[in-house]
Order: C-alpha cells, then sequence, then structure tokens
C-alpha cells in the first residue's frame, strides 16, 4: 500500500502513516475513556469499599488513562515511513515526557487518595499523615520534573542531578520557607504536638480556636467566631502557643475567678451570728473544729487581758472563705480529685480580693460557663448572710443617691 501512494507522491506514504497514526491514538483514547473508564465507574459505584471511591475522586484512572494513546504514538511513529530521524526523536520525547508526566499525576493522585482514606480512621486526629504525604508528593514532583526534562532533552537524568548540586545553595534561598516548614511539619507530627481536633491559643498570630487541618506548610485554626487562621508550620517550633488539649484530657477545667469585699465590712462574729452560722450544715463542722482550737489556743495564753484584743476569735471572713470551700467542696460539678482552695489575695484600693480556685468536672465550654457563672452568683448573693459586703467603685447611680440623700436632710 506504501509503495503505491509512493508512486503517487514521496509524501504520501508518511501523510497517510502519521494520519493513521493520530486516528489509532484517538481511537485508544475514546477507548480509554469512555468504555474502560466508565465500565470501572460503574464497577466502582457499586462497592462498598471506600479505596476505590478515593482513586476515582482523584482522578487515577482518568489520568493512567492518558498514557494510553501515548504510547500508541510512542511506538507507531517508528512505524510510519519517511519520517525524518530528527522529527522521530522530537516525538519520541514529547511523548516519551508526557507519559512521565501522566505517571508523575498518577502516583500523587494516589498519595492523596491514600491520605483521604486514612483521615476517615479514628487513627488520624491523634497521627495525622497529611504533611508526609504531601512530602512525598513533593518528592514525586522533583524527580519526575528532573525525568521529564531529561526525556525531552534526550539525555541521562545523571546528566541533570550532577549539575543540580551547583544550585543547591540557590534553592535553599528560595525554598526557605519550604524546608523550615518540612523539618517543623516533622517535628509537630512525630512528636504528637499538634493533632486535628485540637484547642490551640497563639495571641500573636489572633488564632483562638480548633485545628481543623495540619499540612506540610500550615496549620489551619478554625476560630471561635468562626474566621480561619493560617499560620506557618514553622511558627509553631520558633514561637510559643498554648495547647488545651491536657485540660480536655485531664477531664477537668479550672475555675480561677476572685471576687472582693469591702474592707470596712469586715469584722469580728459575736456569740449571736456564731450560734445562727451552727444551723448551716456547710459550717457546722467547721465551727466546732475551730471553736475547739481557738479554746485551746486562749486557755494557754498567760495574761489574756480583759479587752479581748489577744484572744482569737471567729471573723466572718474566715467563715465565709470556709462556707465557699465546703459548697464548692460538695458542689457536684466541682472535680474532687484536682486542687480546690479558697484564698486572699493582697488587699488594696479595691478591697480584699478572695479567690476562688478549682475545677469543674466539665471541660464543655458551655457548660463550664454555665457552672462558673453559677457559683459566682451564689458567692454574690450570700455574702450579705455573713455582714459582707462586695466592694464596687462608685458608679453615676450611686452618686445620684448620695445626692438625694443629703437633699432630703
Amino acid at each position: 500500500m506504501f509503495e503505491y501512494l509512493n508512486n503517487l507522491h514521496p509524501l504520501l506514504p508518511t501523510i497517510s502513516g502519521l494520519t493513521l497514526l493520530v486516528l489509532l491514538a484517538l481511537f485508544a483514547d475514546i477507548v480509554a475513556r469512555r468504555l474502560l473508564l466508565s465500565g470501572l465507574h460503574a464497577v466502582v459505584s457499586r462497592t462498598s469499599s471506600k479505596w476505590d471511591d478515593a482513586l476515582v475522586q482523584h482522578k487515577v484512572f482518568r489520568r493512567l488513562s492518558q498514557v494510553l494513546p501515548a504510547l500508541v504514538i510512542h511506538i507507531g511513529i517508528l512505524l510510519v515511513p519517511g519520517v525524518p530521524d530528527a522529527v522521530d526523536t522530537v516525538v519520541r520525547n514529547v511523548v516519551g515526557a508526557w507519559m512521565i508526566l501522566m505517571f508523575m499525576l498518577t502516583l500523587t493522585a494516589v498519595l492523596s487518595a491514600i491520605n483521604q482514606v486514612y483521615e476517615t480512621t479514628a487513627e488520624s486526629k491523634e497521627r495525622p499523615i497529611k504533611g508526609f504525604v504531601q512530602m512525598a508528593e513533593i518528592g514525586v514532583y522533583l524527580v519526575g520534573g528532573i525525568l521529564v526534562i531529561a526525556a525531552l532533552i534526550g539525555k541521562s537524568p545523571v546528566v541533570l542531578l550532577s549539575g543540580l548540586g551547583a544550585m543547591t545553595a540557590i534553592l535553599m534561598i528560595v525554598f526557605k520557607d519550604t524546608l523550615l516548614s518540612l523539618a517543623a511539619s516533622i517535628q509537630l507530627t512525630s512528636q504528637n504536638v499538634i493533632r486535628v481536633g485540637d484547642w490551640l491559643e497563639i495571641p500573636q498570630f489572633g488564632a483562638d480556636g480548633d485545628v481543623i487541618d495540619v499540612a506540610l506548610y500550615t496549620i489551619t485554626v478554625q476560630n471561635w467566631d468562626k474566621t480561619v487562621t493560617t499560620i506557618p508550620s514553622y511558627k509553631l517550633i520558633s514561637d510559643s502557643f498554648k495547647n488545651w488539649r491536657g485540660m480536655q484530657e485531664s477531664g477537668g477545667r479550672r475555675i480561677k475567678r476572685s471576687v472582693n469585699m469591702d474592707l470596712n465590712t469586715i469584722r469580728v462574729l459575736s456569740d449571736d451570728e456564731i450560734a445562727h452560722f451552727e444551723d448551716f450544715a456547710l459550717l457546722r463542722d467547721y465551727i466546732a473544729r475551730k471553736q475547739q482550737e481557738l479554746k485551746q489556743y486562749n486557755d494557754g495564753l498567760d495574761r489574756p487581758g480583759k479587752s479581748g484584743a489577744n484572744l482569737r476569735r471567729l471573723t466572718n471572713i474566715g467563715t465565709f472563705r470556709a462556707y465557699i470551700y465546703n459548697y464548692l467542696k460538695n458542689h457536684p460539678k466541682i472535680h474532687d480529685e484536682m486542687t480546690l482552695i479558697v484564698r486572699q489575695l493582697q488587699p488594696g484600693a479595691e478591697g480584699l480580693p478572695l479567690e476562688i480556685y478549682c475545677f469543674t468536672n466539665d471541660t464543655n465550654w458551655v457548660n463550664y460557663e454555665g457552672i462558673q457563672s453559677d457559683i459566682i452568683d451564689h458567692i454574690c448573693a450570700i455574702a450579705p448572710a455573713f455582714g459582707l459586703r462586695l466592694f464596687q467603685s462608685p458608679a453615676g447611680a450611686d452618686f445620684s443617691k448620695l445626692v438625694s440623700g443629703s437633699e432630703r436632710n
């Protein structure tokens, strides 16, 4: 056939061969895309496995199918008569580079599918592999890029690799952030410093919320106001941050609040008030124990005096502090195996701060705030029963009352 065409015109065999080769490549593409891929997708849709769905979603088979028409051209160009050696070489180099590129993209798609399936497991919350997958993809791109260039110029990849050493210093400068993020991602993941779902607080970046993604280059935090903050991975190694995972795993969340007492209302309790407080279930044991302790101390004094100034006596602030302690000790929402302290801080111009330091047994934010508010509500409401008044700076309403009282007088 080609001899007959050659007799008609010398270029007809070459043109006919190239046309036939293009048609065969298009036919191979149609077979690969419409028949093989369609049949494969139909099979995948009927299975319950996650793997085949992930491979289809990341277009693994679609990218792999593009190798078939390129392979037809790569082999068929040798059978076309009359093609110059230079054209044959260029076509085979380009088609070879295209096949390498498709294999490279297929491999990266497989890696992405592996990560997607892994993220559906419970272990992925503690050990995310997205950073390692991205490192592997970078390696595939680097190796694939060298092979593609080598295929295009028709040289051995070793020649390109030998010249790559001279560019190392430039590459380190250009990809400084990438290299830092690479090292940081390995440290963060291998040491289990950050997981998806951790609550991070990083004031210098305005981040305060849950980690929703741990990637090679960045850590993504969804803040409580639903905004998203993206932080370079290496910044979490060089700068400090707070991870609330320890609090969540411990089962207790700290309450550290103080209320200021008016110093003018602090005084010694009278006998009638002591008898009154003995009716409080939360104070009964405390008053009995304290009275015995004070009696032993006072009886041991050589010269107690008549004024009573040398005697130890119960005070309303001390009794109130004991009441709060017992109240928290018996509170069903306070963790009974963690620190519980009710203490006085340094008195100052705003009165005497009475600080509550304890832990709730519920770490849920909404529940925690409700428990904390209920406790402070109770403390503020019960303080007048002990003859105490909470301190606050005078407001406009206070001055209005003072002026009104002066006018009536």
